[in-house]
């Protein structure tokens, strides 16, 4: 069974999607239509712009969604029999599998990044990789401080991305350290993403969703606030809502893709982050990009 994955923040760089917009019409089309709903021309930064001008949230998010989707609609042989997308990318994952529409999907990523922007100027905030230790140790260590400090992203074995107020992360990648992790590394983001500090983003996601017309699936996604696969658009929609302030279950969800029959992981968008993620949770897998 093919599983179809698709990336989140970070995986950006600069020329992202310009060879998709020169070599391909119907790219060129969508990469255009992206243009004129956005009111800015993202073309542009995505193939001329700089990284400092791609790291901006609501040019990020709206860049990588657009390589990721254009990228699965232009491969022939795309017939996915799950998908699944690590933070951002889970909206990816479901306008491939047809929940939304190109456009309805784009909208939602723009609201998206427009309302973390707005919590992460109220509120700075920010991120921290740490390797090499249990997540149960990770856990008990964030929920010993005194500050906003969560477990965020369960990316692999030995990898997990913690996040919360500027104070909360300095104490807990020391306390980290300690404990002997083997490396407890601040990453150069502007918010605490998938913490509590995001409830403001929350709700103002919730109801740009509330307004947005969901489609049943032609295949299950696996999302990340419960990494369980969801075909009914109900569901879907509250695991959305539910994402911003809830970690990212990475490595739960290819466990369990796994464990449903997934023999093939296909990831699609820029960069090969999930490639090298899910190869460290399932060895055995077969593990390739469109």
């Amino acid at each position: 069974m093919k599983a179809y994955v698709f990336p989140g923040q970070g995986a950006q760089f600069p020329g992202m999607g310009k060879d998709l917009y020169e070599n391909s019409e119907k790219a060129k089309v969508l990469f255009e239509s992206a243009n004129n709903l956005l009111g800015f021309r993202i073309t542009n930064i995505m193939f001329d712009g700089t990284s400092e001008e791609l790291k901006q949230t609501n040019v990020t998010q709206p860049a990588i969604f657009l390589h990721s989707v254009i990228l699965a609609l232009m491969a022939d042989d795309f017939k996915p029999d799950m998908v699944a997308g690590h933070s951002l990318g889970e909206l990816s994952a479901i306008v491939a599998n047809c929940t939304l529409t190109f456009e309805d999907g784009l909208k939602l990523v723009a609201a998206r990044a427009n309302a973390m922007q707005k919590a992460c100027e109220a509120n700075p905030s920010t991120m921290a990789a740490i390797l090499g230790l249990e997540d149960s140790v990770v856990e008990d260590i964030c929920a010993g401080i005194d500050e906003v400090v969560v477990a965020a992203n369960y990316n692999c074995p030995g990898q997990l991305v913690i996040s919360g107020s500027n104070k909360g992360i300095e104490i807990a990648c020391e306390k980290m350290k300690e404990s002997g992790a083997k490396r407890a590394l601040p990453l150069p983001v502007g918010g605490a993403f998938h913490s509590p500090l995001m409830e403001p983003a929350r709700m103002e996601l919730e109801a740009a969703i509330l307004t947005t017309k969901f489609e049943n699936p032609i295949c299950p996604v696996y999302q990340n606030a419960t990494a369980l696969p969801a075909t009914d658009v109900e569901i879907i929609k509250q695991n959305l809502v539910a994402q911003l302030t809830a970690p990212v279950k990475w490595t739960q969800s290819v466990q369990k893709m796994v464990a449903d029959g997934a023999t093939e992981f296909i990831e699609s968008g820029p960069g090969k982050v999930l490639q090298g993620l899910v190869k460290k949770i399932h060895r055995e897998a077969e593990v390739r990009s469109i």
